[in-house]
């Protein structure tokens, strides 16, 4: 090997070195797959586990309503809000696990049957995700945090189960009076029809003639699980915890009220309850108007607002 070759693999090495070192320091927490084998499935996640040799708290993280995955995304959005902010957690040496709802890889199976789905599914695959973890005995806490639907899945998983309860954006109301807002809002003219459907739904009958606009909306194959959801009331849930409770809404939300913060309060009066200013419903920073906020939703590089990181992290240092 002549001198040349010898100055050009030393540089590689050096350059190699260099950038393996600058990669260690920098990097905060340790991040891999993470397969959990439950009773009736799979399930699969990323665990952020911050470089440390302490035991840390973990947030088993429960994403919203639909195909949302475990960073927050879905085939109509990315925005990466549950990955940043596992990622902000593990800066604060908070350990999360998020993970993709087993109706995103059972959907997909030949033969699935959507009329099968029950709103306690999700809330079964939590408790078995807890029980996992809490074997495992690597955690020194652990907390359940649900956003949107998610919420009201975290109350009802977390009853005599974890060590605290952090909500965002969870609703306050039962998810009927949600969908009637929303239609009013967004096309009025439905407003009856949907009560009366909604009406049927909490009797627990299925209806089989439906409205051709709101068909996405109340299929017949989705109504099971509307009625299992439907009889769910947030406020006696969340009356009979009896652990820490954190309640986080954005005051930029479109989705979920300040008011519905506030009814969740109200139910636990034990709760903490913290409202963040121009915080939107996926954890942005929402200044300008309604195009803004709708953007939002699919800008993956959009950070998540520090105020949430902070909130949570003090919530959470204060049960340590």
């Amino acid at each position: 090997m002549n001198s040349i070759m010898k100055k050009i693999l030393i540089f590689y090495l050096l350059s190699f070195n260099i950038i393996f070192s600058i990669n260690a320091q920098n990097k905060v927490f340790v991040e891999k797959d993470y397969l959990v084998t439950i009773s009736t499935s799979e399930i699969k996640g990323t665990l952020l586990t911050p470089n440390t040799i302490k035991k840390l708290p973990l947030v088993i993280f429960i994403a919203g309503s639909g195909p949302t995955d475990r960073n927050g995304n879905s085939t109509m959005t990315k925005n990466n809000s549950l990955k940043f902010l596992a990622e902000g957690l593990a800066d604060q040496n908070i350990a999360t696990y998020r993970f993709d709802k087993s109706i995103l890889t059972t959907s997909k199976n030949v033969g699935f049957k959507e009329d099968s789905l029950r709103f306690e599914d999700e809330v079964e695959e939590v408790k078995e995700l807890v029980q996992h973890f809490k074997k495992n005995k690597s955690f020194s806490k652990i907390y359940l945090m649900g956003h949107s639907q998610g919420s009201l899945v975290a109350i009802l998983a977390a009853k005599n189960a974890v060590d605290g309860f952090i909500s965002i954006a969870g609703a306050g109301r039962p998810i009927d009076l949600i969908i009637t807002e929303q239609i009013e809002r967004q096309a009025p003219f439905l407003k009856d029809e949907t009560i009366k459907i909604l009406a049927d739904l909490k009797k627990e009958k299925i209806v089989e003639e439906i409205n051709p606009y709101l068909i996405a909306l109340f299929r017949k194959s989705v109504q099971p699980f509307l009625i299992s959801w439907i009889k769910y009331h947030p406020q006696m849930e969340i009356h009979q915890l009896k652990i820490p409770i954190l309640i986080i809404n954005g005051t930029k939300d479109l989705q979920v009220t300040v008011k519905d913060a506030e009814l969740l309060k109200e139910a636990n009066l034990d709760a903490e309850l913290v409202l963040i200013d121009n915080m939107n419903h996926i954890f942005k920073k929402i200044e300008g108007d309604i195009i803004e906020n709708q953007k939002s939703y699919n800008n993956p590089d959009l950070p998540v607002m520090p105020e949430l990181i902070q909130s949570i992290t003090s919530f959470i240092n204060k049960q340590n």
